[in-house]
């Protein structure tokens, strides 16, 4: 017998040692004289709980058991006089004070709510029907002994079989799409064997092969001896709501990359502009407090030498601007292979000059959907800059390919050049004005303009390299 609870206004089950035990508040509530406090679990579940609340609570109960579940249940519970009485029952793993010794059990609270009909149980299945329909939900049960699924009429409407189509564990596979279809299996599988509940959104597919999001949750159905013999759910259809949501995330992540980029900008022609103007407004002052016309002359030159470079940072933003401004420009199918021909007719006399040998390889995929001038710009960056950084001990190489992968085209420009180091360089290699090497010819705007260009049209471009070895560009369309 467990000790003496120290709290006698409680209504509650103390579960210890596979054995049930009563608090004298709760036997009193439904009539019972607190002689024996000890319980069966046979007793309650098919003797006191009403039958409509019984196998509810025998899973939730051995789901608390086993895998610390914690549940809510409102139930009937017959009294001693043979009427129902309505109980809510809460879960707790602690002693909660209700224990004066050390071992730590769990308990069932149950707390009255006042009950006058019993027409609560006879509408019941009317109202869950109602209920379904109105929220498009529907609910399933695989019998893991006979291995059968069972549907209500609810789930074909939804999944649109036919009323009288009966479900087959051998064809799970049909109801969803082969990505979805690992996913919901290994939750099943979770919960079959080890009891484990779940909760999850997933997409799933109607015998017209109609694609659609659901929300599904799933719990193991015990028999009396603790063993999991089903699983029951249900699943709601929420296209509509998870179709606005993602929207809304797209459109959340386009914001997001264009207020980073405006920040970026702002931040770069603040920086560029200001170290122009800076040196204009000393030459300035210096032209006014010089006597000597040779000096004077000079800094006029000086002048001039600003007026360039600032002219040429105009241009420059200008062209980022104009990147940012038109990626309404209508795409079209452009073969990368034709791409690649006129880069490589308008600076074939680099090429032939450096020794370069391109080579090539477009099997895989030779077509995207983009704007043309957009390609043929990343090309030529990406191959002056594998020229322009060619390795003094060895004459240029460079491998181009395209291939899919995750169902995204991915573009490779791989060189044998001297190569970029990547730990100390990495997080600037694709800033405006920023060199690596010391080349005399290095501007350090090619790759900004590339990065720029990609990112308009929601791509990615990442870079792999080894001082001395190679560098390898990968683009994402």
């Amino acid at each position: 017998m467990p000790s003496k609870p120290i709290e006698n206004n409680i209504g509650y089950l103390e579960l210890k040692n596979d054995t049930i035990y009563c608090s004298k508040v709760f036997l009193s509530d439904i009539g019972y004289i607190a002689k024996n406090k000890k319980i069966s679990l046979d007793f309650f579940l098919n003797k006191l709980i009403h039958k409509d609340d019984s196998s509810q609570f025998r899973n939730n109960y051995f789901s608390f058991i086993k895998n610390n579940i914690d549940f809510r249940q409102s139930l009937l519970i017959e009294s001693k006089k043979g009427k129902y009485k309505e109980f809510v029952c809460t879960t707790s793993h602690t002693q909660a004070n209700l224990s004066n010794n050390n071992t730590k059990s769990k308990f069932l609270f149950f707390n009255k709510r006042k009950f006058k009909t019993n027409k609560k149980v006879n509408k019941h299945k009317f109202y869950y029907k109602e209920a379904a329909e109105m929220t498009s939900i529907g609910s399933w049960y695989v019998d893991l002994i006979k291995r059968k699924s069972y549907w209500d009429q609810q789930t074909r409407r939804i999944l649109e079989y036919s009323e009288d189509y009966k479900p087959s564990i051998n064809k799970s596979v049909s109801y969803y799409p082969k990505e979805s279809y690992e996913q919901v299996k290994r939750l099943f599988l979770k919960c079959s064997i080890d009891g484990k509940a779940f909760s999850t959104e997933t997409k799933m597919l109607t015998k017209n092969n109609r694609e659609f999001w659901v929300r599904a949750n799933g719990k193991p159905v015990f028999n009396d001896k603790k063993e999991i013999i089903g699983v029951r759910g249900i699943f709601q259809d929420i296209d509509e709501t998870k179709a606005k949501e993602l929207s809304l995330l797209r459109t959340s992540n386009i914001i997001a990359a264009q207020n980073k980029r405006l920040f970026n900008f702002a931040h770069i022609v603040s920086h560029n502009l200001r170290s122009h103007t800076s040196n204009l407004s000393l030459v300035v002052e210096l032209l006014n407090s010089t006597e000597s016309k040779e000096e004077k002359l000079e800094l006029i030159n000086s002048v001039e030498n600003i007026a360039s470079s600032l002219n040429d940072t105009i241009l420059h933003l200008n062209e980022v601007v104009t990147i940012q401004t038109s990626t309404n420009k209508s795409k079209s199918l452009v073969k990368f292979s034709k791409s690649l021909k006129r880069v490589k007719i308008s600076i074939g006399q680099i090429i032939t000059k450096s020794r370069t040998i391109i080579n090539s390889d477009f099997s895989k995929i030779d077509t995207i959907d983009y704007i043309p001038a957009y390609l043929e710009s990343i090309l030529l960056n990406l191959i002056t800059n594998s020229i322009k950084y060619k390795h003094p001990e060895r004459d240029p190489i460079i491998e181009i390919k395209s291939y899919v992968e995750n169902s995204r085209t991915i573009l490779e420009i791989t060189d044998n050049g001297i190569g970029i180091d990547l730990e100390k360089f990495g997080d600037k290699l694709f800033g405006m004005y920023k060199t690596f090497h010391y080349n005399k010819d290095a501007i350090g705007i090619g790759l900004f303009i590339t990065k720029n260009q990609i990112d308009a049209l929601d791509g990615e471009i990442n870079v792999f390299s080894e001082v001395e070895k190679f560098t390898t560009f990968k683009i994402t369309f």
